[in-house]
């Protein structure tokens, strides 16, 4: 805000040249993303920590709920589709459809924002007995294991010099680890062995068909 306020009264009371002015309507547009963000985190993050009512719950398409991610992430960073493999086996799981949305987006928009120069993402989604367990991997410098448990508290982002080249709030893996949660899920990290990049592995309840609850 105080950026923003700077800049309005940069153009108010200085004459500047046409290029100038670009610059501040850009570093004003650019204030303002950041501003979006931290707001639709915070907002986010209070939806996460309100209990869930029975009646709110459904059976949510895990496959669509990615592929939409998918392709939010790919226009919000002008990529190629080809950036993000997505890989999933049919499933549902019983949730608010927002709460999966929120949940996916943080985690493949870290991939994204902290993978390589040339981001690669690889999102496979398989059953596991009563589970579906979905792994987001990137081709990041990844995260040191002293540091795993670390990054999903409220506000913690990481003091190297990646972390601070890059936009965020410090919420996106605290509201993950909330909803995943609320879900009866679990998540964990990993470093992905000879490769470069970090893991994160998602599993949570199945709605399983009358068969399979009866096997």
């Amino acid at each position: 805000i105080a950026s923003l306020k700077l800049a309005l009264q940069s153009l108010d009371r200085r004459k500047l040249s046409d290029q100038q002015q670009a610059d501040f309507h850009r570093f004003m547009f650019q204030d303002l993303e950041r501003l979006d963000s931290l707001i639709d985190h915070l907002l986010d993050a209070a939806r996460s920590e309100k209990p869930v009512r029975a009646a709110e719950l459904e059976n949510v398409d895990l496959p669509l709920v990615l592929a939409t991610c998918v392709a939010t992430i790919c226009g919000r960073y002008h990529l190629a589709e080809e950036r993000i493999r997505l890989t999933v086996e049919p499933a549902q799981v019983r949730a608010r459809p927002i709460d999966l949305e929120i949940l996916f987006r943080n985690l493949i928009d870290n991939a994204i924002k902290y993978g390589g120069p040339e981001p690669q993402v690889e999102i496979v989604a398989v059953r596991e007995g009563p589970r579906i367990v979905t792994r987001i991997a990137d081709n990041g410098p990844g995260i040191p294991s002293g540091l795993r448990r670390k990054i999903f508290s409220r506000f913690v982002r990481l003091g190297n010099e990646l972390e601070r080249s890059k936009t965020g709030t410090g919420l996106g893996l605290y509201i993950v680890r909330t909803l995943v949660k609320q879900l009866r899920g679990e998540i964990q990290v990993h470093d992905r062995g000879a490769a470069a990049g970090t893991l994160f592995e998602v599993a949570l309840p199945l709605v399983l068909e009358p068969a399979e609850r009866a096997s």
